[in-house]
């Protein structure tokens, strides 16, 4: 929390930049999903300004996202586009190919991130090749408030008139996060270092929050089946834990989760990387809400 405080604090002492004209409305584009519904709440009842994802929101995360023609026509309209940052965006040199002048607030500023391939032993700050870490960084409600700071600061120099609005919408926003952070850090106090299995790498932030060990990763891209051999390296892993509770996402049907279950006998919880879900402003307290059920009753058996 303190690195946190630190954090906002800094970003508050950083010198103005002009804002843009007010001739026209100002087209501000997120990524996908959990970056639109960040920046849904710092816009709430911001008036000039157009606020849409680049992708459907049912595109959930951007691995291996292939540009459409669409996309780059909604973005050479825009005058911000926000990104999640971190790798997500893998797309994004083509985007700065074709348009140069667009500018991009990258979210992730400011967020210590983890190895891809670790699950919470290293964390790295933003000097970094961003192909080497995990990129779902909305999934600790620190760095959402990370990452709300960071829209509101753009956003606030992009429409000075309406600056007042944002910022008092950031503000209330972060209090909502915090407020929902305590809440989850209470809840799953009594669990921490329990074990669980994922999907996919979408939980070690979550996880690193929240005290809870990831014992193992079901598939690391979502979409690729696994061969015999992985499922049965998995199976080892998870009898060798103790069977935890594995974890479903959603957004994707697994075979091998399935078979993973009949193997070890261990139970089936969902849990939503909230890559996808409605268009509505607290939508991210809701779903971190209905996994803490899940984590809830899972860890408790």
């Amino acid at each position: 929390m303190k690195k946190l405080l630190s954090f906002l604090l800094a970003l508050c002492l950083l010198p103005p930049v002009a804002g843009l004209a007010r001739e026209e409305k100002i087209e501000v584009v997120a990524s996908f999903y959990p970056v639109y519904i960040l920046a849904k709440n710092v816009l709430d009842e911001v008036e000039g300004v157009s606020l849409s994802s680049m992708t459907t929101p049912a595109t959930g995360c951007l691995h291996d996202y292939q540009l459409l023609t669409s996309d780059i026509r909604a973005l050479s309209r825009a005058h911000v586009f926000l990104i999640n940052g971190a790798g997500m965006e893998g797309f994004l040199p083509d985007i700065m190919d074709q348009l140069p002048d667009l500018k991009v607030v990258d979210c992730s500023q400011g967020v210590g991130l983890l190895c891809a391939d670790e699950e919470h032993d290293h964390d790295h700050h933003h000097d970094h090749d961003h192909g080497e870490y995990n990129a779902h960084i909305w999934l600790d409600p620190e760095n959402a408030v990370i990452m709300v700071e960071n829209i509101r600061a753009a956003l606030a120099l992009a429409l000075p008139d309406q600056a007042d609005r944002i910022n008092d919408n950031a503000a209330a926003y972060t209090a909502r996060l915090l407020a929902l952070d305590a809440e989850l850090e209470a809840a799953l106090a009594p669990f921490a270092g329990q074990p669980i299995v994922t999907f996919h790498e979408s939980f070690p932030y979550f996880a690193k929050a929240y005290g809870l060990h990831v014992a193992a990763i079901v598939a690391m891209e979502p979409d690729a089946p696994l061969s015999p051999r992985m499922v049965a390296q998995v199976v080892d892993t998870v009898r060798e834990a103790g069977n935890p509770p594995l974890f479903a996402e959603p957004q994707y049907r697994s075979a091998a989760l399935r078979a993973i279950s009949q193997e070890t006998g261990a139970p089936v919880y969902p849990l939503d990387p909230l890559a996808t879900g409605p268009d509505c402003l607290t939508a991210y307290e809701d779903t971190m809400r209905s996994n803490l059920s899940a984590l809830l009753e899972a860890l408790s058996q």
